[in-house]
C-alpha cells in the first residue's frame, strides 16, 4: 500500500452461491459470525436488510473507540445476489445518520458452483478530526479483511 491509498480490496473464493452468501451479508444477525474478531457483537435490530438507504444497528466494541459502541449503518449498495455495502456513522439528536467516512462493501462473482467475494474497506472520506481522535487509520490491515472473509465462508459452512 502506497501513503496514498485509502482502501483494501481483497478476493477469496467461497464454496456457495451468490445468494446463500448475499443472504448472510445482508442479515445484520449473523455478522457477528462473518468477523475474525470480538469487534462485531451482535444486531440492535435483526431486521434483515432490504434496500439500500436501509439503516441497521450493531453493537460493537474497540479499545480505540473507547470500548462498548453501537455504530448505525446507512446501506448504500444493495443489488440482490451481486453487492451489498454500508457506510458506518451515527445518529445525531435528531437522528439524523452522520456517516464516519469509511464503507464496507461486498460484491459478488459466480465463479462455477463457487462464488468469488471481493471484499473493499475504504476510509478515504474519514474526517481528520476523527483520524486524530483514534489514531492511524486504518485501524484494521488488510490481513483482516482476509481473515473477514475466511470467517464468512466458515460461516456459510456451517449453516
Amino acid at each position: 500500500m502506497n501513503a496514498a491509498t485509502e482502501h483494501f480490496a481483497v478476493t477469496r473464493t467461497i464454496a456457495a452461491t451468490p445468494a446463500e452468501i448475499f443472504a448472510v451479508l445482508a442479515d445484520p444477525s449473523r455478522h457477528c459470525n462473518t468477523e475474525p474478531s470480538d469487534w462485531v457483537r451482535d444486531a440492535v435490530d435483526i431486521t434483515p436488510l432490504t434496500g439500500a438507504g436501509q439503516m441497521f444497528a450493531m453493537n460493537m466494541y474497540l479499545t480505540q473507540a473507547g470500548g462498548d459502541y453501537v455504530t448505525h449503518n446507512l446501506v448504500n449498495v444493495f443489488e440482490k445476489d451481486r453487492a451489498i455495502g454500508w457506510m458506518p456513522g451515527q445518529l445525531d439528536d435528531a437522528g439524523k445518520h452522520n456517516p464516519g467516512g469509511w464503507f464496507w462493501r461486498y460484491d459478488l462473482a459466480p465463479n462455477g458452483d463457487h462464488t468469488d467475494v471481493s471484499l473493499t474497506y475504504d476510509w478515504s472520506g474519514t474526517s481528520q478530526e476523527f483520524r486524530e481522535r483514534v489514531g492511524e487509520l486504518p485501524i484494521f490491515g488488510e490481513d483482516y479483511l482476509d481473515a473477514s472473509l475466511a470467517a464468512l465462508a466458515r460461516s456459510i459452512a456451517s449453516a
